[in-house]
């Protein structure tokens, strides 16, 4: 039997105010406290990559980190963090790009992937794409191909799936 996702949204904890005033940080630590939980987004988000020939799945900082790194192991593939400037030891490019609440920058170590690699870009949730385009942008300076990408959680009012349009999206739940 198929389980819909959608059951997932009642582990999702709402955290007022964080990391400033006004925003609603969705915090999925009890999702992935839940043991069942855990599984079902990570079988889930592995699920929709295993048609697409993944060489490489990528991580975003942080809690990207947590579904990439088992949903890589669940295909095989390697696995590729990328991460907030200055913390990779190696020689990176950086990428800036805007958030619903400001600016930032990612790094991606530039022997990272090879030449027509097929990466799958993992991130804990979708809010206005910023993020998930700037990693796409990273993948695509190094010669990689983003064949897809998945989140565990949606944030449809801010509609970031709009500047991820013309990509493979899959978002377990969308709040």
């Amino acid at each position: 039997m198929t389980r819909d996702p959608s059951w997932l949204a009642g582990l999702l904890r709402d955290i007022p105010d964080f990391p400033q005033p006004g925003v609603v940080f969705k915090d999925l630590t009890p999702l992935v406290g839940h043991g069942e939980a855990f599984r079902f987004a990570v079988d889930a988000l592995a699920d929709h990559a295993a048609g697409l020939g993944v060489d490489k799945v990528v991580g975003i900082e942080a809690r990207g980190f947590v579904f990439a790194a088992a949903v890589a192991y669940r295909l095989g593939a390697g696995l590729v963090p990328v991460r907030k400037p200055g913390k990779l030891p190696g020689q990176t490019i950086t990428e800036t790009y805007a958030l619903e609440y400001g600016t930032d920058a990612l790094d991606v170590h530039v022997d990272a992937l090879a030449r027509d690699e097929a990466v799958y870009v993992v991130d804990d949730v979708l809010a206005t794409g910023g993020t998930a385009t700037a990693t796409c942008r990273l993948v695509e300076r190094l010669g990689g191909a983003v064949v897809g990408l998945g989140f565990v959680v949606e944030l449809g009012f801010l509609d970031g799936r709009s500047r991820l349009a013309d990509r493979e999206v899959l978002s377990l739940v969308t709040v």
